[in-house]
């Protein structure tokens, strides 16, 4: 064995010294070597009182046991604790301090990560937290193994373990949740491909979307006016504004010139009585308006009296003009739809599918009466989320589209629905021009797309 153990507390000074010759460590009580010897100079010094050891008394060792802890029990777990003895930290006065003793090593808990790197090494002795003695002729030094068979502790699970081990689990875990990939969508900018080109007026284009928005509330048009009107239905208008798609088709004039067309009928069938047989004057003459606003190639008069059948003459359409311009007050200048669409799509950074599918959903929107219940900017966000919907087959909203259209996706839940409906009676029926003019080649066929019936069920607008 490395130590010899006192168990007589009445050896004598002569026996010590012999476990000194045989370079032994005798361990009386806790006490180590280091504590012995200050304790041995200490008694010498004092003259041998209190039973201490001097040279040629036999007087035996007071027990020490009684009057003081071990100091294995005072270091027991802890790292770096002040001295149980101020006389083994800093010396006796007037004597060089003895240097301090190394703190207790902490063992680690033995976790699951360090239970695979020690069973993939090789078998070593276990350290020592001192030097090894001269051992005798003949003596091996014990090597500890490790067992194959460790016990595995949780720490997590484990509330004995160190308070250190325990936190350092937590920091752990906090930085396996921070190296999680957390993907936020980010907000493009629409207008950045456009600064060099001077007819985007990217400058301005925030503050010209902020006058539409004030605009489109004060050219609204009450969903109700149709109630006013003694001669007329919304059935009629319908088959109005279906003809007009068609003639507007035919004349092959911009998309802007049909919305502004459509606002112009219901704006002023909403201030002035019509009878029926003056419908079709009415429509031949806003689209007129709206081409001598909108286009650069404009239709003469005698145009629209042949596609009309020559129903009215010359004088009766330029008569229907200076009455809708006073009724209007001259007031052309509105935002349609069309320009919020336009907007929205950019937003979108849509295709030309997508672009193509957004205005189907919109043209079926100017057939029909009750649409005009939504402003012009909520039925162009509903077309182009419906639009996407459709195109994907999933939900898709983006947090750019929701920024630059002010709508979110429940705004647009009611508006979407009725757009999908129109879309399933879409080529049925006797109105028809909204499906022949997308079902061609220029609008790449949207017209045959299957309708987005999952967009009717309430789990689909659930978060």
């Amino acid at each position: 064995m490395g130590k010899y153990q006192l168990n007589n507390q009445n050896q004598s000074k002569e026996e010590l010294t012999v476990f000194q010759l045989l370079g032994k460590q005798p361990e009386i009580d806790g006490f180590e070597r280091a504590d012995w010897d200050i304790e041995e100079q200490y008694y010498t010094d004092q003259g041998g009182k209190r039973g201490g050891f001097k040279a040629g008394c036999g007087k035996s060792v007071a027990p020490l046991g009684q009057n003081r802890r071990a100091l294995s029990d005072i270091n027991k777990n802890i790292i770096r604790a002040p001295p149980a003895y101020p006389y083994a930290a800093n010396g006796l006065p007037g004597k060089k301090p003895i240097a301090s003793k190394k703190p207790v090593p902490v063992r680690r808990p033995i976790t699951r990560t360090f239970s695979a790197q020690t069973t993939t090494k090789p078998s070593l002795p276990l350290p020592t937290s001192k030097p090894s003695l001269p051992l005798p002729e003949g003596k091996k030094p014990k090597v500890q193994i490790i067992p194959d068979e460790i016990d595995i502790i949780d720490v997590e699970d484990d509330f004995n373990a160190p308070m250190f081990v325990q936190h350092t689990e937590a920091m752990l875990d906090e930085i396996d949740k921070m190296d999680e990939d957390v993907y936020e969508e980010p907000l493009l900018d629409i207008d950045n491909a456009d600064k060099n080109n001077p007819l985007a007026v990217v400058e301005y284009i925030d503050e010209i979307f902020v006058h539409y928005r004030k605009q489109e509330v004060l050219s609204y048009v009450s969903p109700t006016y149709m109630s006013q009107q003694h001669d007329i239905t919304d059935r009629m208008r319908a088959i109005l504004i279906d003809w007009l798609i068609e003639v507007h088709y035919k004349f092959e004039l911009m998309e802007e010139t049909l919305y502004l067309t459509v606002n112009l009928i219901d704006r002023f069938l909403a201030r002035q009585t019509v009878s029926r047989k003056k419908l079709q004057l009415v429509g031949v003459t806003a689209m007129l308006l709206a081409c001598k606003y909108e286009e650069i190639s404009v239709p003469v008069v005698e145009d629209f009296i042949v596609i009309s059948d020559k129903a009215y003459t010359r004088t009766e359409v330029l008569d229907m003009e200076k009455v809708m311009v006073n009724t209007l007050q001259f007031n052309l200048s509105v935002p349609t739809p069309y320009v919020f669409t336009k907007r929205f799509l950019k937003a979108a950074q849509s295709q030309k599918e997508l672009e193509a599918f957004a205005f189907y959903l919109m043209d079926m929107c100017l057939v029909e009466y009750e649409m005009l219940k939504f402003p012009p900017s909520l039925l162009s966000a509903a077309a182009v989320f419906t639009a996407e919907c459709t195109l994907n087959g999933s939900k898709k909203w983006t947090k750019t589209s929701q920024l630059h259209s002010h709508y979110s996706q429940h705004q647009l839940l009611e508006c979407s629905k009725m757009m999908v409906a129109l879309h399933q009676k879409s080529g049925t029926g006797k109105l028809v021009s909204v499906f022949k003019k997308y079902g061609t080649l220029k609008y790449s066929h949207v017209a045959r797309t299957q309708p987005a019936h999952f967009m009717l069920e309430p789990s689909f607008w659930d978060d």
